[in-house]
């Protein structure tokens, strides 16, 4: 089953973090809120709430991009 692996490599990731020494990073918090909302997605789909709990809900443009591509987290202090 696809969706049985695609679970064994999340958890192969979160055993690797775990096992890290590094600073936080802040896009590690923004998987466990995504993992919450794929448990708890409360009245819309489970893929929407995933894809909400990782984007970034500001309507400000920022003054000038840092990267060239996407966070892929909300980056609580930029």
């Amino acid at each position: 089953m696809d969706a049985r692996h695609k679970l064994i490599d999340i958890a192969a990731f979160l055993d690797r973090v775990d096992r890290h020494e590094g600073n936080p990073d802040f896009r590690y918090d923004g998987f466990h809120h995504a993992l919450e909302a794929m448990l708890k997605p409360g009245d819309v789909p489970r893929a929407q709430a995933v894809l909400e709990s990782l984007s970034d809900h500001t309507t400000e443009p920022i003054p000038k991009a840092t990267i060239q591509g996407a966070f892929g987290a909300v980056n609580p202090s930029p």
